[in-house]
């Protein structure tokens, strides 16, 4: 029995946490199957799903542009981030890719407590996005070292969130079961008004707590 050999293949992974972004990974597939298929064509089209290489894969298939930016990391201390404005036909839209600013690879291994980390950074991109001429933000939510519940991002974009005392609490996940209220008319007006939509680009099945949970 004679098997055809495929001679267009097409690669398209997404990254593998914390060792290669989805490009490096397309790179290394398409230099094996060159090896084992001499003449091949083949087309890379690196996927993240969200989470690291989002933004930046975005922006090359657009045309747009990475922004770099010092923001808080999950651990509290400053990380060099970035997000991206895309272009062509996804001009107005800009990407916030969280793994880039509360990623895991942030957080040292000694310092892995989801009580402790903070997405407070990605706050902190998205309202530098806000200072462009932007429509909607897209935010990867892949590749977190946080299970704040974004907690951080809304303190970081001027949500007041309070215990039973009127006190505002801290960052970090721990600090979830103090919430009592949450005021959200210090928001940026571009989000509070509806002029600038968030988008969330995430895992539907994925769940916070529990034996399967993200924290766990």
């Amino acid at each position: 029995m004679t098997v055809a050999i495929p001679q267009h293949i097409l690669v398209a992974p997404a990254g593998f946490k914390e060792s290669l972004d989805a490009d490096m990974v397309a790179k290394a597939i398409s230099a094996g199957v060159r090896r084992a298929i001499p003449g091949a064509f083949i087309k890379a089209i690196p996927m993240p799903d969200g989470g690291e290489g989002t933004a930046e894969m975005l922006a090359k298939s657009t045309g747009g542009r990475l922004v770099r930016k010092t923001v808080t990391g999950p651990v509290g201390q400053p990380v060099n981030s970035h997000f991206a404005l895309l272009g062509g036909s996804a001009e107005g839209v800009a990407v916030v890719e969280m793994a880039a600013a509360a990623g895991l690879r942030l957080v040292p291994r000694d310092m892995r407590d989801p009580t402790q980390t903070t997405t407070y950074g990605v706050g902190e991109l998205i309202l530098a996005a806000l200072e462009h001429d932007i429509h909607t933000i897209l935010i990867g939510c892949g590749d977190s070292g946080t299970s704040d519940g974004g907690l951080g991002a809304l303190q970081a974009l001027g949500a007041r969130v309070t215990d039973q005392s009127g006190n505002e609490v801290g960052q970090g996940g721990r600090y979830l079961q103090q919430v009592a209220s949450l005021d959200m008319s210090g928001l940026p007006a571009a989000i509070r008004d509806g002029k600038v939509k968030l988008v969330m680009a995430l895992n539907a099945h994925n769940i916070l707590t529990g034996e399967r949970g993200v924290a766990r």
